[in-house]
C-alpha cells in the first residue's frame, strides 16, 4: 500500500513531473519520471481520466496501478517522482500486462 509520504498530492508537483519528466509511452499507460537529489522516499501519482471509463472502471484501473507501484516501491530510487497516466486501453488490459508495462517503463527511465 502506498502511504501518504509515497504519493504526489499537489497539483504543482503533478505538473512539474508531467512537463519536465522523462516520458515512456506504452499501449496502456504513459509514465513520467523525474529524479531529484532530495533524500526522501519515492512518490507516485496517477492520472485516470473519464476517457478511460466510468467511475467503477477508473477506480479499478487506479487500484491496479497503485498495487503495481506498491510492489515496485522497494526498488524505486530515492527521490524519484513518478506520474502514471492511464490510457483508455488500460480499462480492458489485464493486471499482468499493466504490470509488465509499468515495470518496463520504470526500468527504462532508470527509476528502478
Amino acid at each position: 500500500m502506498l502511504t501518504r509520504g509515497n504519493r504526489i498530492t499537489r497539483g504543482t508537483d503533478y505538473r512539474a513531473v508531467v512537463r519536465g519528466g522523462a516520458r515512456c509511452a506504452g499501449s496502456h499507460t504513459v509514465t513520467h519520471v523525474v529524479s531529484t537529489s532530495e533524500q526522501r522516499p519515492p512518490r507516485f501519482g496517477f492520472i485516470v481520466s473519464k476517457h478511460v471509463g466510468g467511475a467503477v472502471v477508473r477506480n479499478t484501473v487506479r487500484r491496479r496501478l497503485k498495487a503495481i507501484c506498491a510492489e515496485a516501491l522497494p526498488d524505486v530510487r530515492v527521490g524519484a517522482d513518478v506520474v502514471i497516466r492511464a490510457l483508455p486501453t488500460a480499462a480492458t488490459a489485464d493486471f499482468s500486462s499493466l504490470r509488465a508495462e509499468v515495470i518496463r517503463c520504470l526500468e527504462r527511465k532508470a527509476a528502478l
